[in-house]
């Protein structure tokens, strides 16, 4: 993932407060086989210190990937919206001379990723991950052996995934006046499509932080 110094994370509080306020959703990459193209899952995710802990129905065909090479990727975006050229005109240019571009926000860890199949190891990987996602819990106990979840376990497999690099990119023209900044995140207020709110929060939290960009 290229990143220019404007877009780069300030410190890695930045990217975790990012993940731990709900971006816990992404695609799982590995390197395809030999003669296939890479594989992409998306699926849900759980931090555990340096790790992140997913389990997939055993029948899908990543798990031959992993197994031939663990080392994977795990892409985490949100925050997105294309932003319009006349909104990213210079001072005094004609609006139609602006280049559109897209904001987002996108955090890529690259990982060592470990197969759960021991039914012990993988019901608490799934407590962990409910402890997540439902946290209030209203499930039944999630043991190897009790209904419901006892005979499921045999149709997942867990998979840890420790991480070995960061990569977080937070692409809301940083580079550019802070007036028109706070413009771009006033207009996609105003336009309040889809994820223009939150991308208009996360521009406005940068503008903060970093006012005038300095090289």
């Amino acid at each position: 993932m290229f990143i220019h110094p404007w877009d780069d994370a300030l410190d890695d509080a930045e990217w975790q407060t990012w993940i731990a306020d709900g971006h816990d959703f992404g695609i799982l990459s590995a390197n395809g086989l030999p003669g296939r193209a890479p594989m992409a899952v998306p699926t849900h995710f759980t931090v555990d210190d340096t790790a992140l802990l997913v389990h997939l129905a055993r029948p899908n065909p990543v798990w031959k990937a992993i197994e031939a090479d663990p080392k994977v990727t795990f892409t985490v975006t949100g925050d997105y919206a294309f932003i319009p050229g006349p909104w990213r005109a210079k001072p005094g240019t004609p609006p139609t001379d602006g280049v559109p571009t897209s904001y987002y926000a996108a955090v890529q860890f690259t990982c060592r990723a470990t197969v759960i199949d021991e039914p012990g190891a993988k019901a608490e990987l799934l407590r962990r991950q409910m402890a997540h996602f439902q946290p209030e819990g209203d499930h039944a106990p999630m043991d190897p052996g009790q209904a419901p979840y006892g005979r499921m376990l045999p149709g997942i497999r867990g998979l840890r995934l420790d991480v070995t690099e960061v990569h977080a990119k937070f692409k809301y023209d940083d580079h550019k006046p802070v007036e028109q900044r706070t413009d771009t995140a006033r207009r996609l207020t105003d336009r309040g499509a889809a994820l223009d709110s939150p991308t208009a929060a996360q521009q406005l939290r940068r503008v903060d932080r970093v006012g005038t960009w300095n090289a």
